[in-house]
This record gives C-alpha cells, sequence and structure tokens, in this order.
C-alpha cells in the first residue's frame, strides 16, 4: 500500500500547485496536508526512506496548525493547550517503560563518554542559544524561548537517528536518559543564568515543574517495565505508538496557539532555530573528535546534542504562561530536528564508521 501512496503523492502536489494557482495560497490547506500525510505514508515503501516517514508527515501536522488554527485552540471553552503537560508525561512514562536499570550501568562501564556527552549537552546549546538570542533582536520573550529550548535534555528520537547512524546506540540512550533525570536541576540553574535578562525565572518553581513532568512519569514506567517485563509484549509494541501520536499532538497544538506570531516573525526564527539546531550537530560532533572521540561516540554525542526535548521546553513555556512567545522557538525546533536529524542519520548511514 506504501508504494501506492509513494506514486500519489507527486499527482496531490500538483494539485495543490493549481488549486494554489487559481484559488490562492489560503484555499490549498487540506490539499497540502493531505500531500505531506500521503507522501509520509509512502516513503516507509523503501527502507532507505523510512526514517523520514515519521518527519515529513509531522510537516502535515504543521501545516494544518497553520492552515485551520482555530480548530485546535479551543474546543468549548477548554484551551487545548492543558493538554501539552499531560502528553509530555505520557511521553516521559513512555520513555521510562523502554528503560531498565541496566540500561544505567553503562555510565560505569564508559564513564569517560558519558561524562563528555552531558558536559556536551548542557554546554554547547545552552551557550549557542544565548548567542543566537542576543544577536535575534526579537522580543525578548520569543528570544528567551530560543535559550529554553538549548537548556532542555536530549530528545528520545535521537536514539533512533544513532540506529540509523550507524552511531553507539546504547551510549545515546545512556545520555537521553541521564540528561533527562538532571533536567529538573540543570534546566532552571542555566535559564536562571542565561535568559534572566529576557524573562523572570522562579528557580524553585521550575525545578519542581520539571520534577512532575519528567522524574515522576519516568519512575513509574521504570517500576512498570521491572514489574511487566516480558509479560505484556502489548504495553511494549504500543508505547512508541502513542508517543509519536504524543508528539503529533503537541505540535499541533502549539504550532496553532503561536500561528499569528509565527506568520509575523516566522523566517528570522525559522534560520535562528535552524543555525541553533545544525550548529548542536556540528560542535558537538566537532568538540568530540577533537578530544579524541571514536567516531562512532562522536556521532552520537552530534546527535544527543543536536536534538532536544522540544516537546518539554514546549511544556515548560506553557506552564510559565508564555506559550504564543517562549513557546515559538521550541514549536519549530521540535519539527525541523525532525527532517535534519533525518538527513544526518541517513548522510551518516551509507558512511563507514572510522575505526581510529
Amino acid at each position: 500500500m506504501s508504494k501506492h501512496f509513494l506514486r500519489i503523492a507527486p499527482f496531490v502536489f500538483l494539485i495543490w500547485l493549481g488549486v494554489v494557482g487559481i484559488f490562492g495560497l489560503e484555499s490549498s490547506g487540506w490539499i497540502l496536508v493531505l500531500f505531506w500525510l500521503v507522501l509520509g505514508i509512502g516513503l516507509r515503501y523503501k527502507s532507505e526512506f523510512k526514517a523520514f516517514s515519521f518527519p515529513v508527515s509531522i510537516l502535515g501536522v504543521v501545516a494544518l496548525a497553520m492552515f485551520f488554527p482555530t480548530y485546535f485552540q479551543e474546543i468549548k471553552g477548554f484551551k487545548l493547550t492543558q493538554l501539552i503537560n499531560p502528553l509530555i508525561q505520557v511521553i516521559m512514562f513512555g520513555m521510562g517503560a523502554t528503560l531498565s536499570w541496566k540500561d544505567f550501568a553503562a555510565v560505569a562501564q564508559n564513564p569517560k563518554s558519558v561524562g563528555i556527552g552531558i558536559f556536551a549537552q548542557f554546554m554547547i546549546m545552552p551557550l549557542v542559544g544565548f548567542g543566537l538570542a542576543n544577536v535575534s533582536g526579537l522580543d525578548p520573550e520569543v528570544a528567551a524561548g530560543i535559550i529554553l529550548v538549548g537548556c532542555a535534555p536530549g530528545g528520545t528520537a535521537s536514539n533512533v537517528m544513532a540506529f540509523l547512524a550507524k552511531a553507539n546506540v546504547a551510549l545515546s540512550v545512556t545520555l537521553t536518559s541521564i540528561s533527562t533525570l538532571l533536567a529538573p536541576l540543570t534546566m532552571p540553574i542555566l535559564m536562571k543564568l542565561l535568559a534572566g535578562q529576557f524573562i523572570e525565572i522562579d528557580l524553585l518553581k521550575m525545578m519542581w515543574d520539571i520534577f512532575k513532568i519528567i522524574l515522576l512519569p519516568v519512575g513509574a514506567g521504570l517500576v512498570v517495565n521491572h514489574l511487566l517485563r516480558g509479560k505484556s509484549s502489548f504495553i511494549e509494541k504500543s508505547l512508541p505508538v502513542v508517543s509519536m501520536l504524543g508528539i503529533a499532538l503537541i505540535i499541533l497544538v502549539i504550532t496553532a496557539a503561536g500561528r499569528d506570531s509565527l506568520l509575523a516573525i516566522g523566517p528570522i526564527l525559522i534560520v535562528l532555530v535552524l543555525l541553533h539546531n545544525l550548529l548542536g550537530y556540528g560542535v558537538g560532533y566537532g568538540f568530540s573528535r577533537l578530544i579524541g572521540m571514536k567516531e562512532q561516540d562522536a556521532r552520537t554525542i552530534a546527535i544527543e546534542v543536536g536534538m532536544q526535548n522540544a516537546g518539554l521546553a514546549s511544556g515548560l513555556s506553557n506552564i510559565l504562561g508564555k506559550i504564543a512567545t517562549v513557546g515559538l522557538a521550541p514549536a519549530v525546533f521540535g519539527p525541523m530536528q525532525n527532517v535534519t536529524g533525518s538527513v544526518l542519520a541517513t548522510f551518516w548511514s551509507r558512511k563507514e564508521v572510522s575505526k581510529k
């Protein structure tokens, strides 16, 4: 079936171009959404393109929110932004349920690589974000969002990208897990130091908020994994799907909430977020190679540094009551990193890993 969707996608795109030419861009929303979704399904036909399936489908979600924002902002007085934090907790629970206590043993087995990875995670992206925010000329709250996403821990999608890139998957899982568990301490401190000039940061409150969003559900997931490991294949198979749907819904709601602001400052913010993302990959890889890490581990750290937990950053911006300003950078960063990460992973998958 995927093969047929791949063949249909070009025709849907041509129809979209025709509608834009005749009726204007505003009338073409549903067709553009359909194109991205059809293409996303179609890309699953070939194994070498499979990694792009989810990122391309997310572009359809973004198009849906941009063209029809009112449907995803409020339903009968209920603001859909209230779903963001529960969805993040579900995703964090899913992450915890895929881990076991043995996964953390890698810290003792390879402390140097883990230490370097954690140092790079919480130094490179926050400082790059701070630099970009200061030269951006954007509204202070929007600029603070760039720093916020830079201070976030690694995203769970990085583990998949590490596998595709022939990187060290065990190290990737360990770095994502450790950086996530450290986030309640590191994120508020970094935000206070780097973003305090842009927005007011309540250090203790932010620590408690992140603790509730991350540590409680991850801990619950670890307990469930310990109790049911190997006993419930349904849970093991369904949690990744639930997590992907959760990510899509978060992006949908955040993009809809900040749609007008994105249209006003979109091009500048997109360029800055893209730079932030690409510099994360580049500096992470260059730093790792400079200090003598092997190629496989350097790829891992590059992906871990460049791919952030944008959903967590969005959740915090929502708690701050600034989803339409501070939440803009995370809203752009999330879909973008999925696309760039897939491209980078595909590029590395075709290059042999140096043994030096």
